[in-house]
């Protein structure tokens, strides 16, 4: 096995600038997952669970709440701008950091594209004389500025968009709330009479809620980056502490929350597949221009997603760099620790460059060349999640024998619990290889893990000789 060095090596220093605050990471991961796979894409959850689907949204939270708590151990403790990739480089070998490492790089890069077009075409339907790709183009330009100037930049718009997110789910659960207990103007007490009707809370047995938690689990993808932002705040390792605590508790209170008020509400056979299931709520409780509103909290939910993106591909392909596993070139800052000082511009640019390519296929070949592009990094979120588990358990002895003050934040039970997740991931997979829909996704994100994977083993035997 490839050595590593240990693990409080101190190593040198980041030569990013620390223009992240606290508030920017709290936000960061609390809006980092709330996007248009909640508003929009929850519907295909309750289209196949009924109201279990809170039990799915349960399962999956669950799951991704413990590989955070386990990130997060490992960030706090090792705080660095590749997060989880020099996690498992240290963990696992080389193969494994450089693995994960551009497996989560190209998958921003592609599904930046899907959110460029996304927000682009609901832009389009506003200003019908402005071409979709006219505003592809100027997301992009906007957002790559953003991201080559000033770190804080990039927090300030995250923390705006998350914010207005965040406003827009707590709105909405007030509302919601109201028109339970029948407060609202027109409306009477609901009761549990959509929970146990139209076929009981089980409509579709648990095949539906497995089915259901194969659909959601992928809608929380999007934690990660605070970890990857920690390396860039005053106090990486209380900060990233501080933003995992925080944020998974939050975020499954959202996500699980408003799918309790959506299929308490409203029958859940009232759901309409490509609608979002909050504007059909919004709209029997009497809220005017419900899908105006709703799509415009859409679109930020797109630009933040994709502003997040960039800015996560960008400082991920850094860290490959410091490592020699990208080109060295791409290690450039721009000058100074303040202002607009500490900016990986090549890296950004490299990611956006890729960026575009993709986005230019979206729209050109979106059911060919894109299609085959988004499937191969379909699941690769899930194998990421599972190195970080495979990481922490290598990692946590190590770190109570070599330095055990370290060890700010500790993941639940171990090592029952990362066992657990692991079990539960591999199931995941499993269960979407038997899903006829799922399945080209994990086929084809297999194989390009495999390509990686062999590129990392080359290199590595090549080095040794």
């Amino acid at each position: 096995m490839h050595d590593v060095p240990p693990t409080h090596s101190p190593g040198p220093p980041e030569p990013l600038a620390p223009g992240l605050k606290q508030r920017h990471l709290t936000m960061l991961g609390l809006g980092g997952v709330i996007g248009a796979g909640l508003f929009v894409g929850s519907g295909a959850g309750i289209a196949v669970a009924g109201p279990a689907v809170v039990v799915s949204y349960l399962i999956a939270g669950a799951l991704v709440m413990l590989v955070m708590r386990m990130l997060g151990e490992m960030s706090a403790a090792m705080p660095a701008s590749g997060s989880f990739s020099v996690h498992a480089e240290r963990a696992l070998g080389r193969w494994a950091g450089f693995g994960v490492g551009w497996l989560y790089w190209f998958m921003l890069v592609v599904v930046l594209a899907v959110e460029a077009t996304a927000a682009a075409q609901i832009a389009h339907g506003w200003v019908p004389a402005v071409g979709q790709w006219l505003w592809v183009l100027l997301f992009m330009v906007v957002f790559t500025v953003a991201n080559l100037t000033a770190v804080k930049n990039f927090g300030e718009f995250e923390f705006w968009f998350a914010a207005l997110k965040v406003a827009a789910i707590v709105a909405f659960l007030v509302l919601g709330l109201l028109a339970l207990l029948g407060v609202l103007p027109d409306t009477g007490p609901v009761g549990q009479a959509n929970l146990t009707g139209q076929g009981g809370f089980l409509p579709n047995g648990w095949d539906g809620v497995v089915s259901g938690v194969l659909t959601v689990v992928f809608a929380f993808g999007g934690l990660e980056v605070v970890t990857i932002a920690a390396a860039e705040t005053d106090d990486p390792a209380r900060a990233v502490g501080r933003a995992v605590r925080s944020a998974v508790v939050r975020i499954l209170f959202f996500y699980v929350g408003s799918m309790l008020v959506i299929v308490t509400v409203l029958p859940w056979t009232a759901q309409q597949a490509g609608l979002s299931p909050y504007v059909k709520v919004l709209d029997s409780i009497g809220v005017p221009s419900a899908g105006q509103i709703m799509n415009i909290v859409v679109f930020v939910a797109l630009l933040s997603a994709l502003n997040a993106n960039l800015y996560g591909s960008s400082r991920m392909i850094f860290s490959l760099a410091e490592r020699g596993e990208a080109p060295r070139g791409l290690l450039k800052v721009s000058g100074g620790r303040g202002g607009g000082g500490g900016v990986p511009r090549r890296a950004v640019l490299a990611s956006v460059a890729f960026g575009f390519v993709s986005v230019l296929l979206n729209l050109k070949w979106p059911d060919t060349v894109f299609l085959y592009m988004l499937n191969s990094v379909g699941a690769v979120l899930l194998f990421v999640w599972g190195l970080i588990a495979a990481s922490q358990l290598r990692l946590r002895r190590r770190l109570e024998r070599e330095a055990p003050g370290a060890l700010a934040l500790r993941m639940w039970c171990f090592p029952y619990l990362t066992w657990v997740t692991l079990a539960g991931l591999l199931a995941v997979l499993v269960l979407m290889l038997t899903d006829d829909a799922a399945r080209p996704q994990v086929l084809w994100s297999a194989g390009a893990t495999g390509l990686v994977l062999l590129v990392a083993g080359v290199r590595e035997l090549t080095a040794k000789r």
